[in-house]
């Protein structure tokens, strides 16, 4: 008998800690809500749709009367950030593989990196791959579209390595093993400042 009872008290104790721990769970997830708040969930948005080690990416939203208009409007500005990522990237990869390089009238040389990096971004940036995109329709009557697109770090590294290597001027002073040895260190290090 006096076992049951010990048996029976710790069962309620075990109960009565789970319930307080439940309530103040409870009463946490309620005081990070601020007043007059309320959550919304953002399409294509969040951790897998940003940039990494292997992809440049980009989302945005585009708002519109018309259907059309808003996608875009939202493909429009995400082409703009992606191109962005991409051109601040290869900024650093160019100035970094130049440095360590030892080039004959280096700002020659980088000026021509430039051009021809900067004309297959242009290039590439035509043929994006779509990740997600979601169309709601606003309570006054507006579309909104949301979405994400992607460049594959290795197609524009195979794009720019193509162009590089087959320009005169940079042929004899061009080794792709270094560019790309430097194109990936920067694709890393992008991905670590965005704490990804």
């Amino acid at each position: 008998m006096k076992r049951s009872y010990i048996t029976t008290s710790l069962m309620l104790l075990a109960l009565m800690g789970l319930f307080i721990t439940f309530n103040a769970c409870k009463s946490k997830e309620k005081a990070v809500k601020a007043p007059g708040e309320e959550l919304i969930e953002v399409y294509c948005s969040g951790p897998e749709y940003f940039s990494n080690s292997e992809y440049f990416r980009a989302n945005q939203v585009g708002e519109s009367l018309d259907q059309s208009t808003a996608k875009k409007k939202a493909m429009s500005n995400a082409r703009a950030d992606l191109a962005s990522s991409v051109e601040t990237t290869i900024k650093g990869v160019i100035d970094n593989y130049v440095n360590s390089r030892e080039l004959n009238n280096t700002e020659e040389v980088e000026e021509r990196f430039e051009s021809l990096t900067r004309e297959v971004i242009n290039q590439k940036l035509t043929g994006v791959k779509t990740i997600c995109e979601k169309t709601t329709k606003t309570t006054d009557g507006k579309y909104k579209t949301y979405i994400a697109i992607e460049l594959a770090g290795d197609e524009l590294m195979n794009a720019m390595n193509e162009r590089l290597s087959n320009d005169a001027k940079l042929k004899i002073d061009y080794d792709y093993e270094q560019f790309k040895k430097t194109f990936n260190e920067e694709m890393k290090k992008m991905e670590a400042e965005k704490g990804y």
